[in-house]
């Protein structure tokens, strides 16, 4: 069996990397004489860190000779296939799936947020995933509008594989980064630069603001896609009052110690989000997209974004009113995650179910 993988991998972003990362875990773990290519920004990388095959994805020809060789084509994981980013990258995804279903391959949207999708987007996917042998979708919103593009083909709703993720059996030593017990008690923040930013930045600076004046947090910024939210974390750390900073931290583990340790998480990041579900902690989401407040909803998660998208068509809540409310109901919100937390597992292990089905296996 070999199969051939399509994301936004190579680029240094953590949160797609961690994806990445379980998807070869369990691929591994349930094929283990299989090949595994994934389609790279950069690829030499790519193999080395994760022990498989990989194709420089911008190379067409490349790509078409790697799709060619494959048995199996997974697009995914993450939001692939969305005109937020731009219709160019939705043109290159919804091409990978193009081109494996032309040739006749077994060919798989996995483990996917769908949209935002304006009409020539919906046309787009419309015209280049019909004939895929399966979806499935981390959230019930894109369920409901993959199924009103694609009728007839099998959706699935699962979950994002990082809930898959396992912490390390010992946690990675924070001192050297300065998120010592001094650091306590902890708000992990993590951002992006997103296209109402404008709105945004004051939105989280005041709530960063009012952690640390009214409830003694100590907050501190931390980039999960590399220079890029670095940048804009500072460009918010400098409307701050109060002094929150800027810690760069290596890897998942790391990230994934930080928040643990976290009493509350502010994300922006979707996988800031999963991951401090993952773990149990609360967080107060800045739904700028419709998969953050797919997760929010799947999750029957208790309090409002802290700011949402004019798109999504949600009132805004004080903000103040939800700070206040993530710190003093902090038992209460970390007990209603542990409890969602085993569904949300399994139906990150159903992706590979589906997988199976497809695969023949």
């Amino acid at each position: 069996m070999r199969f051939l993988v399509s994301g936004y991998y190579g680029f240094g972003n953590l949160g797609d990397e961690a994806l990445l990362a379980q998807l070869v875990t369990q691929l591994k773990t349930r094929y283990p004489l299989a090949t595994i290519d994934v389609l790279s920004q950069h690829p030499a990388e790519t193999a080395h860190q994760y022990g498989v095959a990989a194709t420089p994805r911008m190379d067409l020809v490349a790509v078409r000779k790697a799709i060619e060789r494959s048995d199996v084509v997974l697009s995914g994981a993450g939001g692939l296939l969305q005109t937020a980013t731009s219709f160019k990258s939705l043109l290159y995804y919804a091409g990978v799936v193009r081109t494996g279903v032309r040739a006749g391959k077994r060919t798989m949207i996995f483990a996917q947020s769908i949209g935002p999708l304006d009409f020539w987007g919906k046309q787009t996917v419309k015209e280049c995933c019909r004939g895929i042998a399966a979806a499935t979708v981390r959230d019930e919103r894109s369920r409901a509008l993959l199924a009103s593009i694609l009728p007839g083909v099998e959706i699935e709703r699962t979950a994002d594989l990082v809930f898959l993720y396992d912490p390390p059996d010992e946690p990675v030593d924070l001192v050297p980064s300065g998120l010592g017990a001094e650091s306590e008690p902890l708000v992990v923040v993590a951002v992006r630069k997103t296209t109402h930013f404008d709105t945004v930045a004051p939105t989280i600076a005041a709530a960063v603001d009012r952690l640390a004046n009214e409830h003694g947090a100590r907050v501190a910024f931390i980039p999960f896609g590399g220079q890029p939210d670095a940048e804009t974390a500072t460009a918010i750390i400098r409307k701050c009052r109060s002094k929150p900073v800027l810690v760069e931290l290596d890897g998942i583990d790391a990230i994934a110690t930080a928040i643990a340790r976290a009493r509350l998480v502010i994300g922006v990041r979707l996988h800031a989000l999963i991951l401090a579900a993952r773990l149990g902690v609360p967080f107060l989401a800045v739904a700028y997209d419709p998969k953050v407040l797919g997760l929010c909803e799947d999750l029957e998660y208790p309090l409002e974004p802290l700011w949402s998208a004019p798109s999504l068509g949600r009132g805004a809540a004080p903000p103040d009113a939800l700070v206040d409310s993530a710190w003093t109901r902090h038992d209460e919100l970390a007990a209603n995650l542990r409890e969602k937390y085993p569904a949300q597992r399994a139906l990150a292990e159903k992706n590979f179910t589906v997988l199976a089905r497809v695969a023949g296996s």
